[in-house]
């Protein structure tokens, strides 16, 4: 195999330097643990694979020293390969398993719940054969769990995710994205009443989330920096008030296709900026500086009027809808074309001054 004779070339090389400064390697097992895990830091995860079957030694040093690992790029069998490396990669603490095509199992999940207790991400995406089971033996063996991407996998309901939030409390970023069944309000006052931390949330095309959800959200998880409700149908202003007055560190916020909420929601958003600015003393103020709307997509909310999303943009300098930085994505609003950023206000102060001076 093509990688086992680049591992021998490159232990061949070290047998040389070895002998120049009188180390004793003989054999693959006499490789220093600390010099095999800077090699292993050098090539692909499938390499690393490779490498833990050379001999008992590589096979040991590697579940002892490998933390990261991504079988992404195994198309097929993916659901087999885990259920043998799980029991001897026991101190993972990020995974990726996302697919193309659908290959994981339940029993894939449990093995990586059984052995893998240290694991802080973990990302499932496009899993469609997972179910039920896969979230309740997350839930009792990967309580450390800090970041879960279960994107498109609908087999899960909304009362299992629940059972998680409340297992694994540390949660600080969750894509729940497609997940019709998952995403719930029921789901969400799970989520804010056991996951304080949350930091970033993904409900995109989400349809059964309303105002209940996300204003439980606002109230229990009030560090949430970045939230996509986008294709949400059913939420009005409600949750945006909600998420204005409580989630004041919010930097991006996903609202494309809510066609319920108007202007209330903009007004409420850019006051946010000046009840934080009050909240924030003077000795950090550099802090203050660096919160506020970075991103903010309210493409086809066809209720909003300029003035509305003007005093927003005054509010939060840092959303742009200057060519090359669009940061305020207003697309599908053909009422909202008369909205600019702080860039030209800026462009036009200084025009004048780049005018040429004519001799009189």
């Amino acid at each position: 195999m093509r990688e086992t004779e680049g591992l021998n070339s490159s232990f061949e090389k070290l047998m040389v330097f070895g002998a120049a400064e009188s180390m004793s390697i003989t054999e693959w097992k006499d490789v220093p643990v600390e010099l095999l895990l800077r090699i292993l830091s050098l090539v692909d995860d499938q390499t690393v694979i490779v490498a833990s079957g050379v001999c008992h030694g590589w096979r040991d040093a590697i579940s002892w020293g490998l933390t990261r690992l991504s079988l992404s790029w195994c198309k097929r069998s993916m659901n087999d390969l885990v259920l043998s490396l799980a029991p001897k990669f026991t101190k993972l603490q990020a995974l990726g398993l996302r697919q193309d095509t659908p290959q994981l199992h339940d029993d894939a999940v449990e093995a990586i719940a059984a052995h893998c207790h240290e694991l802080q991400e973990l990302d499932l995406s496009k899993s469609f054969r997972l179910t039920d089971r896969s979230l309740y033996a997350l839930a009792h063996g990967c309580p450390e769990l800090v970041k879960l991407n279960i994107s498109g996998c609908t087999g899960f309901s909304d009362s299992a995710l629940g059972y998680l939030t409340g297992c694994c409390r540390k949660l600080k970023t969750l894509n729940l994205c497609g997940c019709v069944r998952t995403a719930t309000d029921r789901a969400l006052k799970a989520i804010g009443y056991n996951c304080h931390q949350m930091q970033s949330l993904n409900l995109g095309w989400c349809d059964r989330v309303g105002d209940e959800g996300v204003k439980s959200l606002a109230y229990g998880c009030p560090n949430l920096r970045a939230l996509d409700l986008c294709g949400c149908v059913l939420i009005t202003d409600e949750s945006v008030v909600a998420l204005a007055n409580n989630c004041l560190h919010l930097r991006s916020l996903g609202l494309y296709f809510c066609q319920n909420i108007t202007d209330r929601a903009m007004y409420s958003l850019a006051q946010s900026r000046v009840k934080n600015k009050h909240d924030v003393w003077a000795s950090v103020k550099s802090r203050y500086e660096e919160e506020g709307l970075t991103n903010l997509n309210i493409s086809q909310c066809t209720a909003l009027t300029p003035p509305a999303v003007q005093a927003l943009c005054d509010s939060f300098p840092d959303l742009h809808t200057c060519p090359g930085r669009h940061s305020l994505i207003i697309s599908g609003c053909l009422n909202l074309t008369s909205v600019h950023c702080a860039c030209a206000s800026m462009h036009a102060h200084r025009a004048p001054h780049a005018m040429p001076h004519f001799a009189h």
